[in-house]
C-alpha cells in the first residue's frame, strides 16, 4: 500500500492537478452518458497511442468501464460494469458471433485485431440494446470504414517486438481507392513464448501464435447506393492457458458479410443500412503438452451463425431516430471424449453443449430530441423473440437425467427500454438515465452439461427452466469543461432480478477428477450492483497534458454476500509531454486490495498494486510518407501482482521493453472513369 501511495503522489505532483477519462488521448474519445467511443482511422493511431501495436484486449482495458478476465496471455474476456459476457452484447460491426469454447477461452474480441478496426463503442446497460438484449451493456467493434475519396494507393507496414515473452508482431495493409470502388487488405501476425511475471518468474503454458487476415471490397452503385463485402479469417494455434487445466491447439473463425447502404433517400430518411452475415468458429482444447494429466480429453467446440440487420436512420425537426430490425440463427455444439490410461477401459463420450439451436428476432427503436442544444431527451425500446432447441437426442436425454420433464425447445420474449435526459448550460452538463432490460440464459447456463470451472473447482450443469434475468437500472453523471480542464463523474446502479449463478447441489456427484462438487445454474431473487467513476483531464500548456481516472464497483446479493469478479477501487494516471514530432508519457496503473471478494466462488484477497510505465515516440516525415517509432517500458519496477479478475491469481507480466515501428505510404492520383 505504501508503494501505491508513493506512485500516486509522484503522478499527482508532476501533473499539477490531474488527468482524464482514459489513457488513450482525448481525440479518440467522445463521452456520452453510459458510452465511450474510441475512434480513429484505423484504431492503430501511431502518434497518439503509448503502445500502438497493443492487442485489442490491452486497448479495451484502458477504458474505465471495461475490465478483463485473464486466463492466459491471449484472448482475455471483457467485462462491462463488472458483468461478464453472458450479460453483455458483444458484436463486430453489429454482427452476432458466438465463441465455441465452454470455458470462455475464445471471447468474440479474440477473433479480430486492432489493425482492422476503426472504432470501439462501449455502452452501459440498455444503451447497448440496439443489436440485441443485454443487462450490463454492449461492446461493438467497428471495422475500418473506407470511402471513395482521394483515389490512389495507400498502405502501411508495422513491426513490433517485446522483450517479455519474446513477442514479435508484424503486419501490413494496402488499400486502393477509385471513384467507384475500393479494395483493402490487411494482415497481422503475433507470436509469443512464455512470459515472465514480476521478479522474473516464468509463467509456463502462456505462449501463443495468431494470424489475422481481413479484406474489404466496396462498390459505389450510384451517388446514394453503396455495396460493401467483407471477410475476416482469424486463426490461433498452440495457445497456452496457465490458469486452466487445458490449452488450445487451434482456434479459428471465418466471418463474412455483405452490406447495402442507401443514403439521402428522402428529406426525412437519412440512411438505410442492411447487412447479411455468416460466421463459423472452431475451437479445440488440448492437454497433450501438460506434464500431469489424470485423464486425457479431447474437447472440440463449434458454432455457426447466420444473421442480418436492417437499420434506418431518420431525422425530422428536433427528432433524430433509429430503427433496427435484427435476427440471427446460431448452432452451438461442444463435446468431450475421455481416454482412460488403462486401454482396457471404455472411452467415455458426452456432449457438453448438446447441439443447441438458437433463433432470435428483435426490433429496436430510438428517438433523440434536442431543444436549443441545451436539452436532450433520448428514449428507446426493444423487443425480441428468443427460441432454444436441443437438436441432438443423445444430449437431450443426458439433460433429462436432471430435468425429466424438459422439452426439446423453449420460447422466450425479451424486452428492454431506456430513457435519458441531458441538460447543458455554459460549462456544465448534467445527465440522468433509467432503464429496464431482460436477457435469456446463455447456452452454458441453460444447457451446459458438466462444465468444469477451475476457479471454484466445481462442475456446472445448465438449467433449461431458468427464468429471464431482469434488470432495473439508473445512472447519473455530471461534466464540467473549460479550455484547459475537463472533469466528469458517473454513478450507475443495477437491481438485477432472477440473477443467474451456480448453486451447489450436494445430491449430484461431479464428473471431473478432483472437482469439489456440482453447481446447478439457478436464479437468486435479486442482487444489487453499483459502479462509480471519476475522471479529470488538465492541459496547463499546449505541450503538457495530464489525466486521471478512478473507478469503484460494488456487488452483493440480498443476503449481503459478495458477488464474484467485482472490481475494487482502481486508478489510472498519466502525464504526457509533446513538442513537434516528439511525445513522452509517464503513466501509473493500480488498484487497492480486493477485500470484498467472493470466497464461495473461489476468490481470495487480491493485494494492492501499482505499476509504472514509460513510453516515447517520434514521427519522421520522408517526402509524403511517414515513419513512426515508439518505444517504452512497462512495469518498470518489475512488480509481481495479480488483479481481481486474473483467473486463479495468475500473475501479470513483469518488466517489459517494447519497440513499435510503422511505415505508412500514400500515393494519391487521379483516376479517370
Amino acid at each position: 500500500m505504501r508503494r501505491i501511495g508513493i506512485m500516486l503522489w509522484i503522478c499527482l505532483l508532476s501533473a499539477g492537478f490531474a488527468g482524464a477519462q482514459d489513457t488513450l488521448p482525448d481525440s479518440l474519445f467522445s463521452v456520452k452518458l453510459g458510452e465511450v467511443v474510441v475512434s480513429s482511422k484505423p484504431l492503430i493511431n501511431y502518434n497518439k497511442q503509448s503502445k500502438p501495436l497493443s492487442t485489442l484486449e490491452e486497448y479495451l482495458e484502458q477504458t474505465s468501464r471495461v475490465s478483463m478476465v485473464k486466463r492466459g496471455n491471449y484472448a482475455w474476456e471483457p467485462m462491462v460494469n463488472s458483468m461478464s459476457s453472458e450479460r453483455l452484447n458483444v458484436t463486430i460491426d453489429g454482427m452476432h458471433i458466438f465463441g465455441a469454447c465452454t470455458d470462455k477461452m475464445d471471447p468474440i474480441t479474440s477473433y479480430v485485431d486492432v489493425s482492422n478496426l476503426s472504432e470501439i463503442s462501449v455502452s452501459s446497460g440498455q444503451q447497448g440494446a440496439e443489436y440485441g438484449p443485454t443487462i450490463g451493456g454492449a461492446i461493438d467493434l467497428s471495422r475500418t470504414k473506407h470511402d471513395f475519396c482521394n483515389p490512389g494507393w495507400s498502405g502501411s507496414v508495422d513491426m513490433g517486438y517485446e522483450s517479455n515473452a519474446n513477442l514479435f508482431t508484424a503486419g501490413a495493409a494496402v488499400k486502393y481507392i477509385h471513384s467507384r470502388f475500393f479494395a483493402a487488405v490487411d494482415f497481422m501476425y503475433r507470436d509469443a513464448g512464455n512470459y515472465k511475471a514480476g521478479k522474473r518468474i516464468t509463467v509456463p503454458f502462456s505462449q501463443y501464435t495468431k494470424y489475422n487476415l481481413s479484406s474489404t471490397l466496396g462498390w459505389k452503385l450510384n451517388d446514394n447506393n453503396t455495396m460493401v463485402a467483407s471477410v475476416i479469417f482469424d486463426r490461433a494455434k498452440d495457445v497456452g492457458y496457465p490458469a486452466l487445466p487445458m490449452d488450445v491447439s487451434r482456434a479459428r473463425a471465418a466471418i463474412a458479410s455483405v452490406q447495402h447502404l442507401v443514403e439521402n433517400i428522402a428529406p426525412v430518411l437519412r440512411s438505410w443500412e442492411t447487412k447479411l452475415y455468416y460466421n463459423n468458429v472452431l475451437h479445440e482444447m488440448d492437454d497433450t503438452k501438460r506434464p500431469v494429466v489424470p485423464i486425457h480429453m479431447d474437447m472440440p467446440g463449434w458454432t455457426s451463425t447466420y444473421g442480418m440487420y436492417s437499420k434506418i436512420k431518420a431525422e425530422k425537426g428536433r427528432h433524430d431516430m433509429t430503427f433496427n430490425l435484427n435476427a440471427y440463427y446460431n448452432q452451438s455444439k461442444a463435446e468431450m471424449t475421455m481416454y482412460p490410461k488403462d486401454t482396457a477401459e471404455q472411452i467415455m463420450f458426452m456432449y457438453t453443449w448438446p447441439d443447441v439451436r438458437t433463433t432470435y428476432a428483435g426490433v429496436f427503436a430510438q428517438d433523440r430530441i434536442t431543444w436549443n442544444q441545451q436539452h436532450i431527451l433520448q428514449y428507446s425500446a426493444s423487443a425480441g423473440f428468443h427460441r432454444n432447441t436441443v437438436a441432438d437426442d443423445f444430449g437431450l436425454n443426458s439433460l433429462r437425467i436432471f430435468y425429466p420433464e424438459m422439452n426439446a425447445g423453449k420460447n422466450r420474449v425479451v424486452l428492454g427500454a431506456n430513457t435519458s435526459y441531458t441538460y447543458r448550460r455554459k460549462n456544465m452538463e448534467y445527465n440522468v438515465a433509467a432503464g429496464y432490460g431482460q436477457r435469456a440464459p446463455s447456452v452454458s447456463e441453460g444447457y451446459g452439461f458438466y462444465l468444469f470451472n477451475s476457479f471454484d473447482r466445481y462442475d456446472y450443469i445448465g438449467n433449461p427452466n431458468l427464468k429471464n434475468e431482469q434488470s432495473i437500472e439508473a445512472e447519473a453523471g455530471i461534466t464540467y469543461k473549460i479550455s484547459k480542464l475537463k472533469t466528469q463523474a458517473t454513478v450507475s446502479y443495477f437491481h438485477i432480478l432472477n440473477y443467474i449463478i451456480g448453486i451447489p447441489n450436494p445430491d449430484v456427484l461431479p464428473m471431473t477428477i478432483g472437482a469439489s462438487g456440482v453447481r446447478e445454474y439457478k436464479s437468486l431473487s435479486a442482487v444489487n450492483m453499483v459502479n462509480a467513476e471519476w475522471s479529470v483531464e488538465y492541459k496547463p500548456h499546449p505541450s503538457w497534458k495530464t489525466k486521471a481516472a478512478l473507478t469503484y464497483s460494488y456487488g452483493q446479493d440480498k443476503q449481503r454476500q459478495n458477488l464474484p469478479l467485482i472490481r475494487p477501487f482502481s486508478f489510472r494516471m498519466s502525464l504526457a509531454y509533446r513538442i513537434k514530432s516528439l511525445e513522452l508519457e509517464l503513466a501509473v496503473d493500480g488498484a487497492a486490495k480486493q477485500k470484498a471478494y467472493s470466497k464461495a466462488y473461489g476468490e481470495d484477497l487480491t493485494p494492492a498494486y501499482a505499476v509504472l510505465n514509460f513510453s516515447a515516440g517520434y514521427m519522421f516525415f520522408i517526402e509524403d510518407h511517414r515513419l513512426y517509432l515508439r518505444a517504452g517500458v512497462e512495469n518498470i519496477a518489475d512488480t509481481y501482482y495479480s488483479t481481481f479478475s486474473d483467473w486463479n491469481n495468475i500473475p501479470r507480466r513483469g518488466r517489459n521493453f517494447y519497440v513499435n515501428i510503422s511505415f505508412a505510404f500514400d500515393k494519391k492520383k487521379v483516376v479517370k472513369e
